[in-house]
């Protein structure tokens, strides 16, 4: 027999791919890692002799979540900017808070208790655009979260840089840093077309292209944003990015409220990637992505949760129920968005938009053990006529019993493993009241 890391037997296991349907009758195995096979029980029992044996028989095992948007270090924020719009939201509280208070241990704290969050909530992994991205990685390693890093670029001085210059010496510097840590990758992270320079977004073009790694940023969150672009610069916001070399398959444009058929039939044929953010664009009142339009023209549409600061929660499974019912809303279709599409957008299409594809977001042989166990039990839960729609339609992320990255268990019956939640919520009070006495 071969000796191996862990069997998980559920009740129900959701790969995904091929399709998004809840199985039973399957087991799946675990060394080094990475899943070695999924087959039904008798046979991986006979095969394999586990050092551990997770017995789940109320459960559905699947894919971790991903979070394919987030400030993580924003998490310090939550609640402190609440009911405004977007521009009067960043421009009269986020960005002077942020001056005021940005700096390496305020991301190194928010970004812990944002991981912390996001793991007990099933999500294996995130995709961050904030300061101090090498706090960030360096937080991701010792948590044991994957994580796509943003070099975050912007046309003004901020803590993290000073110069277009700086900004991407900097972020230069954290991609070289990431080369050997093995759940952490890097994205270019120009913050918005209407904050950052033609000239700066052609230097992260040609970089990316170099580098081979996504251009993570924010597009057509608002009208006003499309108003202020076209009289600008003549050209709205995307034209201006396709303009630049910008638009093709290794684009990460978040939000995309306000798209006109042309852009969804360009972003269609370039193959670029779209992160919807429902809370947050519902909260701000920015917009709506047309999620059903897109998936129809093809274009790759994951889900982020954006930062708690516009949210309030870093949770995939409120963005998923909501992708779903407000895309029905928006298209005046109840089929629109069905409950399997929001578990893509939630794993595989996430891991698509971040090309982490062949690593994660699926359960198949030679994949890493990115997994968690959700738990369909209680008064919410039951009857389990349709695994797929409890999970999207009726579960939350208090469900999440277990959770795997890499094959390290980092949330054992709904508590951290690695993590020390009474220091990370002790550090967040101590910021509540710095940020809330002045």
């Amino acid at each position: 027999m071969q000796r191996i890391d862990a069997l998980i037997h559920p009740k129900w296991i959701v790969t995904v791919e091929p399709r998004v349907v809840a199985e039973t009758g399957l087991s799946l195995a675990v060394d080094g890692g990475r899943i070695v096979t999924i087959a039904p029980p008798d046979e991986v029992r006979k095969r394999f002799a586990p050092d551990v044996v997770h017995e789940r028989p109320g459960h559905v095992l699947m894919p971790g979540l991903i979070n394919a948007h987030c400030h993580a270090g924003m998490a310090l924020l939550r609640g402190y900017a609440d009911d405004l719009p977007l521009e009067q939201w960043l421009n009269d509280r986020i960005w002077p808070a942020e001056s005021r208070w940005v700096d390496r241990r305020f991301v190194a704290d928010g970004t812990r208790l944002a991981i912390a969050e996001m793991l007990l909530g099933g999500t294996t992994c995130f995709s961050d655009m904030y300061y101090f991205p090498d706090v960030v990685a360096e937080q991701a390693i010792d948590a044991g979260i994957r994580a796509v890093v943003g070099m975050i670029a912007l046309d003004f001085p901020t803590a993290w840089a000073s110069s277009a210059d700086e900004y991407i010496e900097r972020g230069l510097a954290v991609h070289d840093r990431c080369r050997s840590a093995p759940l952490v990758t890097t994205a270019f992270a120009p913050h918005a077309p209407y904050s950052v320079s033609d000239d700066m977004l052609s230097r992260i073009r040609r970089l990316a292209d170099e580098l081979l790694v996504p251009v993570h940023t924010h597009i057509l969150e608002t009208d006003r944003e499309v108003i202020q672009s076209v009289a600008a610069t003549g050209k709205r916001p995307l034209a201006r990015l396709d303009a630049l070399g910008l638009l093709n398959p290794a684009l990460i444009g978040v939000h995309a409220t306000h798209l006109n058929g042309e852009e969804i039939e360009r972003l269609a044929e370039v193959q670029a990637n779209i992160v919807h953010c429902p809370r947050s664009n519902l909260k701000l009142a920015s917009g709506a992505c047309p999620v059903e339009r897109l998936q129809a023209a093809g274009v790759n549409v994951a889900l982020g949760t954006d930062g708690a600061a516009s949210n309030n929660r870093l949770d995939l499974w409120s963005e998923l129920e909501l992708a779903a019912l407000f895309a029905k809303h928006v298209a005046g279709d109840a089929q629109a968005v069905k409950a399997s599409t929001a578990l893509e957008m939630a794993t595989i299409n996430g891991a698509r938009a971040l090309n982490l594809a062949d690593e994660t977001g699926s359960l198949a042989p030679g994949k890493a053990a990115d997994l968690i166990c959700v738990e369909l039990a209680g008064p919410g839960l039951v009857p389990v006529l349709d695994p797929i729609s409890q999970l999207v339609y009726s579960a939350s992320r208090d469900q999440v019993t277990d959770v795997w990255i890499a094959g390290a268990r980092l949330v054992s019956d709904g508590t951290l493993t690695r993590m020390d939640m009474a220091e990370i919520s002790t550090t967040a009070h101590a910021w509540g009241e710095r940020l809330t006495a002045t």
